[in-house]
């Protein structure tokens, strides 16, 4: 069924030209085999093997936190809006250089369609809403008898993705336009949202005897979601308006590794400051691996589903797939690591996130490129 002229616009929402509905019918359906595998060929070496470099990073901190264990207490004397100050770097590192993706200067173009709103409620209403309860649900019936774990896991739960999902989008062949639309909303929305749903989730629905402390989740998220968010788009607007050309073809290059080598930098500190725990709860990693699994599978698919259903087409119905699958597990650390203490189950729950969520992430961008394929479905 070829594309309407509303919908061929919203594939393309960046476009100062009027679209080209026969050509937009031509480049939307999902890229073949061959184009797929040269896009991940295409990718650097940090991005290709993103899941061996977190084993690496994570076993190499357990093995500097087990046999040298002066590292530990070296690498938490410092501290910085209550998390140590290796860890601070790490986390304002990795958030920047994919803000600095996000096309904020043509952001007021997108909302005079009407069906980019539609999108955003559908998107909002997944994320914030659908998905921690759905967390909040599966941390319960995995965990009843380690509250700290399942604290933990509600916090990932609250941290909705404004970084890989870029990547997965990207390598799953949906629309990368919308999903830095997507990334910027939800990046404001959680500034303003994250720390009273925490109370709410943790404090109140949960019942757990512990205090979810609103003025350090807050001021976390303003410091290491607020700091990179306000310098990318004073970057964007300052550097790229001296040289668009060298902004997106020299500066965003350089830039962009940088952010997994945040992660990984990270990752690596956390479990050295954790080694010895991780060692000793290595069932609780197991424990806390099984929920983020399900949670997934089960919001990644019934997403997919719901928005084949309602006609989204292939490219923003994977976009509206990932991003409700994927989680902030940076900013998930950031305050876990604030509120409870680098030290604390909460902690471990978090650090847990993106051992679990790349290779699963990895795994479903195949699987909705062979689910495309296998129903013809095009946009």
């Amino acid at each position: 069924m070829a594309c309407t002229r509303t919908q061929a616009c919203l594939d393309a929402p960046f476009s100062p030209q009027p679209c080209d509905v026969e050509k937009q019918s031509e480049i939307s359906s999902p890229a073949k085999p061959q184009e797929k595998r040269s896009m991940f060929s295409s990718l650097g070496i940090l991005d290709r093997f993103l899941a061996v470099w977190i084993f690496l990073a994570m076993a190499i901190g357990i093995i500097l936190g087990n046999f040298v264990p002066s590292t530990g207490p070296a690498l938490q004397k410092g501290k910085f809006v209550g998390v140590s100050v290796p860890i601070a770097v790490g986390l304002l590192v990795m958030m920047y250089p994919i803000l600095c993706k996000v096309r904020f200067e043509s952001l007021h173009h997108v909302f005079r369609e009407k069906q980019i709103w539609v999108q955003m409620a559908f998107s909002v209403l997944l994320n914030w809403i659908i998905a921690p309860f759905l967390m909040l649900a599966l941390a319960w019936a995995f965990l009843p008898d380690e509250p700290e774990l399942r604290q933990g896991l509600i916090v990932v739960g609250l941290a909705r993705c404004i970084a890989m999902v870029l990547v997965w989008t990207g390598l799953a062949g949906g629309d990368n336009e919308y999903c830095a639309i997507l990334v910027a909303l939800n990046s404001i929305l959680q500034m303003v949202l994250f720390a009273p749903m925490g109370v709410f989730f943790i404090s109140v629905i949960s019942g757990d005897q512990v205090t979810f402390e609103y003025s350090i989740a807050a001021k976390s998220v303003a410091v290491f979601l607020g700091i990179p968010l306000g310098a990318a788009i004073l970057t964007r607007f300052v550097v790229r308006r001296i040289s668009a050309k060298w902004y997106d073809e020299t500066f965003l290059k350089w830039l962009s590794p940088w952010s997994l080598i945040g992660l990984l930098f990270t990752i690596l500190v956390l479990f050295a400051s954790q080694g010895r725990q991780v060692v000793h709860q290595i069932v609780s990693v197991v424990r806390v691996a099984a929920p983020l699994i399900v949670y997934f599978l089960v919001i990644f698919f019934a997403t997919l589903l719901v928005a084949y259903k309602l006609g989204f087409g292939y490219k923003l119905s994977t976009v509206q797939s990932f991003t409700a699958a994927s989680n902030n597990f940076e900013l998930a650390i950031a305050v876990a690591v604030a509120v409870f203490g680098a030290d604390s189950n909460q902690a471990l729950a978090a650090t847990v996130g993106p051992l679990i969520e790349v290779p699963v992430l990895l795994g479903l961008v195949y699987a909705v490129k062979l689910i495309a394929r296998r129903l013809g479905w095009n946009d």
